[in-house]
């Protein structure tokens, strides 16, 4: 009998989108970039998705480690961005670097969006609204446009939401061993019913 593993999509997933809310929060004009943002993004934003990404490698997932490892791995160099330049490592970022930064990561987000084509819909959400978000934010860099920025941040909040969503999908459909929340995956009865955990990809 084969060891059955947990499955570490939720903890990655609810990493990415708990931070991602909480900093789009901020983008959105609710309140000023603080601790706590900075907090999250090393912590749960950061090591919490590192470690799913980790876990992900046992399970075999390619998608899964790059994208959790790469996203943890984000979080961390967004926090490095904006504490090093208080700490006299470098010189602050000016606003074409930072969009230079957010095009390449809106560039690797349209490429893993492409991986989750034959995924779950929810999936499809998640990396989709993604790509659109770090556009929305590089562009906003390079034209200065802050309403396009405020913009952004409604988008971010609505993507790091479907992260949620599908985080607690997994979560619960495997609990219940049926589906609580759809996730738009045609065989997701069938895999339940086999005590098969949801897999990111």
């Amino acid at each position: 009998m084969s060891e059955k593993l947990a499955n570490p999509a939720p903890l990655g997933l609810m990493g990415f989108g708990m931070t991602t809310v909480l900093l789009n929060l901020h983008n959105a004009g609710f309140f000023t970039l603080n601790a706590m943002i900075l907090a999250m993004g090393l912590a749960y934003g950061g090591c919490a998705q590192i470690i799913a990404g980790i876990l992900e490698y046992r399970k075999g997932n390619t998608f899964g480690v790059t994208a959790f490892t790469s996203y943890g791995f984000f979080w961390i160099s967004l926090v490095a961005l904006l504490l090093m330049p208080k700490w006299g490592w470098g010189s602050a970022a000016d606003a074409f670097s930072m969009g230079c930064y957010l095009l390449m990561w809106g560039i690797f987000t349209l490429f893993m969006f492409v991986g989750t084509l034959n995924g779950p819909k929810a999936l499809q959400v998640v990396f989709g609204s993604l790509v659109v978000l770090f556009f929305m934010l590089a562009i906003k860099d390079f034209t200065g446009n802050e309403a396009l920025g405020v913009l952004a941040g409604f988008e971010g909040i609505f993507c790091g939401a479907s992260a949620i969503y599908l985080a607690m999908a997994e979560v619960l459909n495997e609990k219940y061993g049926k589906v609580i929340l759809p996730i738009g995956e045609p065989q997701q009865a069938t895999a339940i019913a086999k005590d098969a955990a949801p897999q990111l990809a």
